[in-house]
């Protein structure tokens, strides 16, 4: 009776390294790709979000990231950050668009939440986050009142507006404390 439950726990011990090897050999080989595209899609959305540029730098200095759109001519077509919050059922975190000579948004891209399927979860619609382009950073943000507010998801409405309103100050005084568009 003793030899088979050493041998149970042996044969156990061994699956278990075996299996956590696995995933670490597995781990290791697609983590370079998986880094890659998660770059890919952070310049797509820097990109999508200040109309215009067609690359972006970095804020170096920042304490959050930012990044400042450029066009072909070297102009700065905007500022883009990316903020996180809670929303119904988890974080929504949001690329979002600024140009600052014009105080106004140029747009904003969830990049990821975990709303509610066909309720929240429509905050990813094209006709909710265009809504956004052009709005001017001192608006109130209040949903049903400056921002179309999604049936039945009144707090992922909510959490993203709650999110731009809070952050926006942030960012234009870092924008001011980094020198502005240089």
């Amino acid at each position: 009776m003793k030899n088979s439950t050493a041998y149970l726990i042996i044969v156990m011990v061994v699956i278990s390294l075996a299996s956590g090897l696995v995933l670490a050999l597995t781990y290791n080989f697609t983590i370079p790709s998986i880094n890659e595209i998660a770059a890919r899609e952070q310049e797509q959305a820097i990109l999508a979000v200040i109309p215009g540029a067609t690359k972006y730098e970095t804020y170096e200095s920042a304490p959050f990231p930012m990044y400042k759109g450029i066009d072909d001519s070297g102009s700065i077509k905007g500022v883009a950050y990316v903020i996180e919050g809670g929303g119904f059922q988890g974080i929504i975190k949001i690329m979002v668009g600024i140009d600052m000579q014009n105080q106004a948004l140029t747009g904003i891209k969830i990049l990821s939440h975990s709303e509610t399927p066909g309720l929240g979860a429509r905050i990813t619609e094209d006709w909710f986050q265009s809504q956004f382009a052009g709005k001017s950073i001192n608006d109130a943000f209040v949903a049903r009142q400056d921002v179309e507010a999604i049936t039945g998801a009144t707090i992922s409405t909510k959490a993203v507006s709650r999110l731009l309103k809070e952050s926006i100050p942030n960012v234009v005084e870092q924008y001011k404390t980094l020198g502005g568009g240089k």
